[in-house]
């Protein structure tokens, strides 16, 4: 038993091994947690939060979890949600605070899927998502790339974004909003940007899920904006054979593995990323306050998404020549975006 928070916690099984390969225990997943807390929990604070969870080990069968459990301490808040598929409510856990969180990962809840929302306004992401996935023979390294141009087009909407490893196999790109919209605004934004790197680049990305069109090339994942879906969160543990994590990045890093051609350059686990936050704090801290805006997308039903982002860019171009509009200063450097014809 233990006391947390003027809590009372019965934890469990320590010594049980959850990733066979290395012999990280259960013991060790919540330490981890414990650990990384400080700047895990304001990311999950107030979302509705998915568990993958894994009693037996990531070698061994797995469960989503998205209703509370009803074996829950009284003190572990919940939000109900409406769930159209299940014609009721649905009742995710807050992980609002440390307790909880290490209440969790005695759950062997190793992977957390919060919302883009916030569960009192879940229809209104606080950011829209970008998940680079690459289809073998390409790896992050080629996400690296796909970013740059991410990137690029983020800068000319006057927009700052962030990396972040996915802890798998890719990237993923955030843009902060912190501002009124909707999922009716950014999915379809979402999409329209991915449709306009697939067809500018069409020997490395691709936008379609289907499995046969993207080897060897980058999945841009454009439907993670949707109120009904979830990313795996910032400073979350992956079941992968070691105990890598969902790891924020510089644009330096980024730059850097794809200058090396080196994948392991982005590949972090949990005592590098405790050490990294420890020197380098919350990387990801932007994207809590950070207030942003989507351009105006004006025609976008009437055009093709890629069409529609073309003239979207075109008009962004003109306000900057006019000088109608000052973008936002950004804290790091502006770098020269690799070129399209660069071979990888």
């Amino acid at each position: 038993m233990v006391e947390i928070q003027n809590r009372h916690l019965k934890l469990t099984n320590l010594d049980k091994v959850l990733y066979p390969a290395t012999g990280f225990t259960k013991g060790q997943v919540i330490d981890y947690y414990a650990r990384i807390a400080p700047v895990l929990v304001p990311h999950l604070n107030a979302r509705p939060l998915t568990l993958k969870r894994y009693p037996n080990g990531i070698d061994k069968e797995f469960f989503f979890e998205k209703n509370a459990t009803k074996h829950r301490p009284d003190w572990v808040k919940t939000a109900p949600i409406w769930s159209e598929g299940n014609r009721r409510n649905v009742n995710y856990i807050l992980a609002n605070d440390l307790s909880t969180l290490v209440w969790l990962a005695n759950l062997a809840a190793i992977e957390l899927h919060p919302s883009l929302s916030l569960a009192k306004d879940i229809s209104c992401p606080t950011m829209i998502v970008f998940d680079l996935d690459p289809g073998p023979p390409a790896n992050i390294v080629q996400c690296c790339q796909v970013a740059f141009w991410l990137r690029e087009i983020f800068q000319r909407f006057g927009l700052e974004s962030f990396p972040k490893t996915s802890g798998s196999k890719g990237l993923q790109i955030y843009v902060p909003l912190n501002s009124k919209t909707s999922y009716d605004t950014t999915k379809p934004f979402a999409h329209a940007l991915a449709r306009l790197l697939e067809d500018e680049h069409r020997d490395l990305v691709v936008s379609e899920m289907k499995k046969n069109l993207r080897t060897g090339k980058v999945f841009v994942d454009w439907s993670q904006n949707d109120e009904h879906k979830t990313t795996i969160a910032v400073y979350s543990l992956r079941a992968r054979e070691r105990p890598t994590v969902s790891t924020p990045v510089t644009w330096e890093e980024v730059e850097l593995a794809f200058k090396k051609k080196d994948p392991k350059l982005l590949v972090f686990e949990a005592q590098q990323v405790l050490e990294r936050v420890q020197k380098r704090g919350d990387l990801f801290e932007p994207l809590l306050n950070l207030k942003q805006k989507l351009p105006e997308m004006s025609g976008l039903a009437r055009k093709s998404p890629a069409e529609a982002m073309k003239a979207g860019l075109d008009q962004a171009a003109q306000g900057a020549t006019r000088g109608s509009g000052k973008r936002r200063s950004s804290s790091a450097p502006r770098r020269t975006v690799p070129s399209r014809r660069r071979k990888l």
